[in-house]
């Protein structure tokens, strides 16, 4: 049985206060050298407007290539024992940028995880190379759904609707044109490529952003208007500067 193999980098995330269930969202795996990393928003971690402050993590892990079916839940905890945020974050010239990333001890993984990861290879080099108008993916757990039984995220399609080469009202990221919802926060936006990839033949995907929101008008009159459907995606190469070795 082959499964396609975007579909074991991303996971559903469950986040906690203790025991206490709160929300879900969507995370993926980076590796960087020999360091694996759950990216995800900040908002999913932290958002202290809405004051949602969750002090865990849960995800779940596949076990059995030939049962896909067969998985385990892993606890990733937020904050250390002098209550330290376990998160790397960065700002730009705009302010916070909505990812996170959360360095994840892979050796404490159960026996037999089966997972994939995006890698340096995977991000974008050229930001001009990629126009307005094209066609991407955005892979994750909107409202929670999911292919229930074998734990699998699902594909959206959707349309860079900005310059990609232009950081959107100088904030760092771009904007789609989809239909997206509320738990596919921190779901990968990628773009298949033809190209081989450093030499990863079985993972020709681009990663281009991360999910965020949803963008609309401030004065949109909710009578007269239809929301906009755009949503903006923060752009992946942060992920250079997150996941960088102090």
């Amino acid at each position: 049985m082959k499964i396609e193999s975007i579909l074991l980098a991303v996971t559903q995330v469950f986040t906690f206060k203790k025991t206490k269930g709160l929300t879900t969202a969507t995370g993926a795996f980076f590796q960087r050298e020999q360091r694996l990393y759950l990216i995800t928003n900040h908002h999913v971690v932290q958002d202290l407007d809405s004051g949602h402050e969750p002090d865990r993590l849960e995800i779940d892990l596949h076990t059995n290539l030939n049962n896909i079916a067969e998985t385990v839940r892993y606890s990733i905890p937020l904050y250390d024992d002098q209550g330290g945020p376990l998160w790397l974050k960065t700002t730009d010239s705009s302010g916070l940028v909505d990812i996170v990333a959360i360095l994840i001890e892979a050796e404490n993984f159960p026996p037999n995880t089966q997972y994939q990861a995006f890698g340096m290879e995977n991000l974008v080099e050229n930001m001009e190379d990629i126009e307005i108008g094209t066609s991407v993916r955005v892979v994750g757990h909107p409202l929670g759904f999911a292919d229930c039984l074998h734990h699998l995220p699902v594909m959206r399609h959707a349309i860079i609707a900005s310059s990609f080469s232009l950081r959107f009202q100088g904030y760092g990221y771009f904007l789609t044109d989809s239909l997206l919802h509320r738990g596919a926060s921190g779901s990968p936006v990628v773009m298949r490529t033809t190209e081989l990839i450093s030499g990863r033949e079985d993972f020709p995907w681009m990663l281009l952003g991360i999910h965020a929101g949803r963008i609309d008008m401030e004065h949109r009159d909710e009578k007269e208007d239809e929301r906009l459907n755009l949503f903006n995606t923060w752009y992946a190469d942060v992920l250079r500067t997150l996941t960088a070795k102090n």
